[in-house]
């Protein structure tokens, strides 16, 4: 439930406090065209391009949708030395995000690339290496030198090889005090063991405990996993169902979306929500309640989009005037 207090809360400078965003990045890649005709070579569509866009994908997205709300931010990561990693370098400097990204030149910057005609996309394309011991070892000492800066860390985690040191930085910023929050990947939570968030989706969850029957047995299974791991808080992200917050109860939020056009960055939006609205002294109550309502703008955009913080504020007004 939103209040007037909730409006308020948004309108304060929220960049006094500093957020760490760490994890695998990528450039998404969007080629927008027509389609007229299949091909004579091979029963495929021809797609005539007329439109190339570029956008910050992972993790980056994750740090551009903070400083969209108005947050300040700096992004840790790891990219080759080719053109991908220039266009990333400029995209997140046009969005007022501060990176430091490893290069790393035995590698290619991840890229995936979309073909769409009509708002549907007709395949996509994936480059993508894992990076070097070397130059993770040289990011996990960059990290430990700049965390006391910082008042949350997100891990960002799309199972890239970039987070290779998920447990040695979840142990370094509980040593610093440090809130930290990771959207995990793979069936293996034990190395976010003692963080103070996970944010799995409904796909992620089932992944690490089994599928459930009722909201019984989600809520056994979970609270399992939060005890097992020492988690503070366990959210599930749960597509049209909303999300369930395991912390002390449990807590349902019923989704705000109103049109569902694209889920890809949505999980994004939310664990960088939450980490704005925690650094800023939001109870956690109220920061998944925010990062729902964010979810739901977003998912009415094509692609991987940021809710910026004038939208929310304009969003969260007309939700109360109804």
């Amino acid at each position: 439930m939103f209040t007037q207090n909730h409006i308020k809360f948004l309108e304060q400078d929220l960049s006094q406090k500093k957020v760490l965003v760490v994890g695998d990045v990528m450039l998404d890649r969007y080629w927008f065209g027509d389609v007229n005709r299949i091909s004579p070579e091979a029963p495929v569509p021809i797609a005539k391009i007329n439109k190339i866009e570029d956008r910050p994908g992972g993790a980056a997205n994750v740090a551009r949708n903070i400083a969209s709300l108005g947050g300040k931010v700096t992004l840790l990561s790891v990219v080759g030395l080719d053109e991908p990693a220039q266009v990333l370098e400029r995209l997140l400097k046009e969005e007022h995000v501060d990176a430091i990204l490893k290069k790393d030149q035995s590698i290619s910057t991840i890229v995936k690339l979309r073909v769409l005609a009509k708002h549907q996309q007709l395949i996509r394309i994936d480059f993508e290496e894992a990076p070097s011991h070397e130059i993770l070892a040289e990011a996990l000492d960059s990290y430990s030198a700049i965390i006391d800066n910082y008042d949350v860390v997100i891990l960002s985690d799309y199972g890239k090889g970039g987070l290779s040191h998920a447990t040695k930085m979840i142990e370094i910023a509980k040593i610093h005090g440090k809130k930290i929050l990771v959207d995990p990947k793979g069936n293996d939570y034990s190395i976010y063991r003692h963080a103070t968030m996970i944010t799995p989706n409904r796909s992620e969850m089932c992944d690490a405990v089994g599928s459930w029957k009722n909201e019984r047995e989600l809520q056994q299974k979970a609270n399992r996993l939060k005890d097992e791991l020492f988690l503070d808080y366990l959210l599930v992200t749960r597509s049209e169902d909303g999300m369930t917050l395991f912390a002390d109860e449990t807590y349902h939020y019923p989704t705000f979306a109103q049109e569902v056009f694209d889920v890809s960055g949505a999980g994004d939006t939310v664990i960088a929500t939450l980490g704005l609205m925690l650094a800023n002294g939001a109870d956690i109550t109220d920061a998944v309640n925010f990062a729902n309502f964010a979810a739901g703008i977003v998912v009415a955009k094509l692609g991987t989009a940021t809710v910026s913080k004038p939208e929310l504020i304009n969003h969260l007004t007309q939700h109360l005037n109804q």
